[in-house]
């Protein structure tokens, strides 16, 4: 009876607004999967709702779970992690010129997204086992630096320039968050600038002329800067109101490919317009607020970092994704959260939320410490 009413009293401390704000977007995403689909409840918007009714229960049972349990799994969901995304590397399904999926039926997962959540869980232990005094220690930075640069070797072998790019930003919020001095990230700056010229020649070419139609996408209208031309068509067609759902000609006409997994927000615009836009956009920055306050408020190390690291992967996809659809950004392939079909997206986002409403749910609870952040 005390256990039935300590659970009940925990789910009435969940961050409600944050809940409603998932389901709202989720929803606006199954509209656009309906929409679409021309009005046919298809395929598209079958899978979504699938997945949003399947990872919605997990949302919920990795928030309830002890905050202790998700702590002590760190480093081997880091390492589960590592050996999926090594799998998927060697053995995964190839699309589209890369090899970064594993192909399990039902489900196309990645595991480059499993990836970024045990990176910053790993990270975010391990800085909770440092005193205070001793993050600036380069001999202490070392573990923290190698837990990132692994995956990120992999992610850009399969080639995945996009989730690099995130995994990069998580890693240098959380050095930022623990107090690593400025000079140390003017140095990690002035070599990537400095090494500019060789990663160019690394690029492959699919990249390179992704980054050359970004500059001007006039220079191949009907190739490579197809879409981000389309994109931008559908966007400022939209105006004010919208044309009204089910009548964007990006759906009908299917002018534009991928229009409901990364260019979702044109087929978004092209119906509900500016207005539209910016009711999303201003759900996008509650949801980042209401996380950020969560991040803000936890007393322990390990919750702050976990909350700022996971928020960050939100807010970057936002960023990234508008960012390439309205050609402020080269194409890379990231999905809208929440928005964009995909059960891989979806679920890594909803496992990062069900950490965000544990973490809300136990911000003051004491995590203890062996002091040796590598370690059990």
């Amino acid at each position: 009876m005390i256990q039935n009413r300590k659970f009940i009293q925990k789910i009435m401390l969940f961050p409600k607004k944050l809940i409603f704000l998932i389901f709202f977007i989720s929803f606006l995403g199954l509209l656009l999967m309906y929409d679409a689909s021309m009005g046919h409840f298809g395929t598209i918007a079958k899978k979504q709702l699938l997945y949003f009714l399947l990872f919605l229960p997990v949302m919920f049972l990795i928030a309830l779970i002890d905050i202790r349990i998700l702590f002590n799994c760190s480093y081997y969901i880091y390492a589960l992690s590592l050996c999926l995304l090594l799998l998927g590397t060697v053995l995964g399904y190839k699309a589209m010129g890369a090899t970064r999926w594993i192909n399990l039926g039902f489900i196309r997962f990645q595991p480059s997204e499993l990836m970024k959540i045990g990176v910053i869980l790993a990270v975010a232990r391990y800085f909770h086992s440092i005193d205070d005094e001793q993050k600036n220690k380069l001999s202490l930075l070392t573990m923290p630096i190698i837990m990132a640069v692994i995956p990120l070797i992999v992610i850009l072998k399969q080639p995945d320039l996009g989730t690099a790019l995130v995994l990069v930003t998580i890693v240098f919020v959380i050095f930022f968050l623990v107090g690593v001095r400025i000079w140390k990230f003017a140095i990690v700056a002035v070599a990537g600038l400095s090494a500019s010229p060789f990663i160019w020649n690394h690029l492959h070419d699919y990249q390179k002329k992704r980054i050359l139609i970004f500059l001007d996408p006039e220079r191949d209208p009907l190739g490579a800067g197809y879409n981000i031309i389309q994109s931008k068509i559908a966007v400022g067609s939209g105006g004010i109101w919208g044309k009204g759902r089910m009548e964007s000609t990006q759906a009908k006409l299917d002018f534009l490919p991928e229009h409901h997994t990364d260019f979702i927000f044109s087929l978004f615009a092209e119906e509900f317009g500016f207005v539209g836009g910016v009711i999303l956009l201003i759900s996008y920055l509650f949801i980042i607020l209401d996380a950020s306050f969560i991040g803000t408020n936890c007393k322990n190390t390990f919750g702050k970092l976990a909350v700022f690291g996971l928020i960050t992967i939100f807010s970057t996809h936002v960023f990234m994704n508008l960012g390439m659809v309205i050609g402020l950004l080269p194409v890379v392939g990231i999905p809208l959260p929440l928005l964009s079909s995909g059960g891989t997206a979806m679920g890594a986002t909803m496992i990062a939320f069900g950490i965000i409403i544990n973490i809300h749910l136990n911000y003051n609870e004491r995590i203890p410490s062996n002091k040796l952040g590598y370690l059990s």
